[in-house]
């Protein structure tokens, strides 16, 4: 189990152990990075467009890595200017490597939860 938190400063070393702990779980290379891809996004919604800081959990269940990302809410009212991006490219991404996405949102803070198959692509995985 991985258990992080993160705010901006944080973010690099987080890409670090996410992609660490995904290979370590047995992911191919591609595969670990896209977890990190993922993750990274999730987390820097939550630090430019949440409160600044939130929670990562990692963990494995069931032929799968679940990854959590948490923020205690509420969104930043500071006026700041949103990224330079189409907006729901993050999430878009996230949900074109996932093989599950879950969003629960509400004033109390953000719970995402991607779901990636370990054994895919691999003879005999899904």
């Amino acid at each position: 189990m991985l258990v992080r938190e993160f705010d901006a400063d944080a973010l690099a070393g987080l890409r670090e152990a996410v992609l660490g702990y995904a290979t370590a779980c047995g992911m191919p290379e591609d595969r670990a990075i896209d977890v990190m891809l993922a993750v990274h996004e999730l987390a820097a919604n939550v630090v430019h467009h949440g409160p600044g800081h939130g929670r990562l959990l990692l963990h494995v269940t069931a032929g799968t890595l679940q990854c959590e990302v948490s923020d205690p809410g509420p969104a930043r009212r500071d006026g700041t200017a949103p990224w330079p991006v189409e907006q729901g490219h993050g999430l878009w991404l996230v949900q074109m490597t996932a093989d599950h996405v879950r969003v629960t949102s509400g004033p109390h803070g953000s719970l995402i939860t991607v779901v990636f198959t370990l054994n895919a692509g691999l003879p005999g995985g899904s």
